[in-house]
């Protein structure tokens, strides 16, 4: 009989298109909250203060000055901006949200959480923060969001090469889910169920990049992606991506999207179920060259080359990546797998020659 431990975490979900402008209001309401914190970038602004427009009155500070991987910095000016609030209400995607995350972490405040993008972290219990090109990940379930509006209208103006980086993103969060640390057969359920979800939208996005069938699929498969990933723990690929993200500033979602391909070619040979109920959700055979096919047909670039990372940048993060590394990942994880793995990703190889 099989015998495991699954730790459900306790977010409010609300899901709908038309959900933000609809219901925003009353889920800040059933949280007692009067003095607000809105965080978002710049490029959500206009966005977040249409949102906001039925509970002005609240917003006691208003933060735009997000950055990717959420450095000390901008984490503690955040912090500093948080003085009065009793809420924090984050409008953007996954750096938004880690932004936010910064926040509760310190100060205990609830997060309310409306994503823009299939980042997935909204329903993480997991931090990041990036000081002097090293990035630092914890689990803490301060930075949980309480609530999470998902609307997939406010994702139909992200762009299509956007929306695949990011999609494809999630799809690294339930494919890892299958052998990270904490895995199990409610979180494996999850993350296959979010795969398919993930593939029928991207399969669509780019004949209809503002349906809301298509940008419906991808939003709830980037839930059912971040909640599986939030159960089953961090694996190797995210390892890798984090250090990446952390030394060189490379964008997180190209990083992943890149990288995936290669780490799956990695485990496959000793991973067969989880290649299996991968294959079964995208609809592929081959899941390795499927995902990067699907990935170059729908414009993520071919290396991490092309996204400023050197060829000489390799060497600099092999042991970073060593000394964090899963003991238990299902293809032993050592400096010349790992170079090869980065050698591939950054050359932009076929992942099935490019490992081990």
């Amino acid at each position: 009989m099989t015998s495991f431990t699954y730790d459900g975490l306790p977010s409010r979900i609300v899901f709908g298109a038309g959900a933000a402008r609809t219901t925003l209001l009353g889920e800040i309401d059933q949280l007692g909250a009067e003095r607000i914190l809105l965080i978002s970038s710049g490029a959500e602004g206009d966005t977040a203060a249409q949102l906001c427009a039925p509970f002005a009155e609240r917003l006691v500070s208003t933060f735009t000055d997000v950055r990717p991987h959420v450095p000390v910095e901008v984490a503690e000016l955040a912090r500093k901006a948080s003085a009065d609030a009793d809420l924090v209400l984050s409008v953007g995607g996954g750096s938004t949200t880690g932004t936010a995350k910064a926040v509760a972490l310190t100060t205990g405040l609830p997060i309310v959480a409306v994503p823009t993008t299939y980042a997935g972290s909204e329903v993480t219990p997991v931090w990041g923060m990036t000081d002097k090109a090293c990035k630092t990940t914890g689990t803490d379930r301060r930075v949980l969001p309480r609530t999470v509006v998902y609307d997939p209208e406010l994702t139909s103006t992200l762009p299509v090469d956007l929306s695949v980086a990011s999609g494809l993103n999630a799809v690294a969060h339930c494919v890892e889910a299958f052998w990270a640390p904490r895995r199990n057969p409610v979180s494996s359920a999850v993350a296959e169920d979010g795969i398919r979800h993930l593939a029928n939208g991207l399969a669509t996005i780019a004949g209809t990049p503002t349906g809301m069938a298509t940008r419906s699929e991808l939003l709830l498969g980037a839930y059912l992606a971040g909640s599986a990933f939030a159960v089953a723990g961090s694996g190797l690929h995210h390892k890798i991506c984090h250090v990446l993200g952390g030394a060189f500033d490379l964008p997180h979602a190209r990083t992943h999207a890149i990288v995936l391909p290669y780490v799956l070619a990695y485990n496959a040979p000793n991973a067969p179920e989880a290649i299996d109920r991968i294959s079964r959700a995208l609809g592929r055979t081959d899941v390795v060259g499927g995902l990067r096919a699907l990935g170059g047909e729908l414009g993520v670039p071919a290396g991490l080359h092309d996204l400023g990372m050197t060829e000489a940048d390799i060497d600099t993060v092999i042991e970073d990546i060593l000394s964090i590394a899963p003991a238990d990942n299902p293809t032993p994880v050592t400096a010349d797998g790992l170079r090869a793995i980065l050698h591939g990703a950054w050359a932009g190889s076929d992942p099935a020659r490019s490992t081990p």
